[in-house]
């Protein structure tokens, strides 16, 4: 790694202007990054990381990060951050991990709450999270917030669209089999393989009836 990740965030959009003066979003944005790469679960946690002595020396040097700012400066840049326009930087940057020939990979995608958010007071219903994974590298390309699990649907066919998925499959649970959804896929010339179950109960009844080969 070097500071060209630091590059893929130039352009992450604000909610408000930043002159930058005593450190760019892009390096805040790269600090909590690295900071989630080594498993640091809270801001709180990835400042205490990156103000140690030694890691300051390793911003400094490899990403060309030469301040790392109080606890309360980072999280109020990240408060900056509009999450869409962050959610397709990063994806630009998980994308040039991909080797050249990746037209074979698939794109898993599946909605998981958030159990630390079940019981807090000051949300009114726990957050629910869409991720976009590609199985073959292990890697999260994107994700989208849902207010809760009722809006999976919406979310997921929202984040297709921000997704280069152009000759890759596409797999998502039986929630997700829905017919704009796979209009979707097929509009951005990629293929999908969606699990049938009871919400469609005619769709899966025209299933049961088919023969199967099996090849040996």
């Amino acid at each position: 790694m070097d500071n060209g990740i630091t590059e893929y965030f130039e352009d992450v959009e604000l909610y408000e202007e930043y002159d930058g003066y005593f450190c760019s979003v892009p390096d805040i944005i790269t600090i909590a990054i690295l900071g989630s790469i080594c498993e640091l679960r809270n801001v709180h946690q990835i400042h205490q990381w990156a103000a140690n002595d030694r890691v300051s020396e390793f911003l400094k040097e490899k990403f060309g990060i030469g301040h790392v700012p109080c606890y309360y400066w980072i999280l109020s840049l990240l408060k900056y951050v509009k999450p869409e326009s962050l959610n397709r930087c990063f994806a630009d940057w998980v994308y040039s991990f991909m080797p050249e020939k990746s037209r074979d990979m698939t794109i898993s995608l599946d909605g998981k709450t958030v159990c630390s958010t079940l019981k807090m007071d000051k949300i009114e219903s726990p957050l629910h999270i869409i991720s976009a994974q590609i199985c073959e590298l292990g890697l999260t390309l994107a994700q989208r917030c849902t207010d809760d699990k009722s809006n999976e649907i919406t979310a997921v066919q929202e984040l297709l669209k921000e997704l280069k998925i152009k000759g890759k499959i596409v797999v998502a649970d039986a929630l997700n089999c829905q017919k704009e959804t796979a209009g979707i896929i097929i509009k951005q010339k990629a293929d999908y393989l969606l699990c049938v179950k009871d919400n469609h109960p005619n769709l899966k009844k025209d299933i049961m009836v088919i023969p199967l080969t099996h090849h040996r």
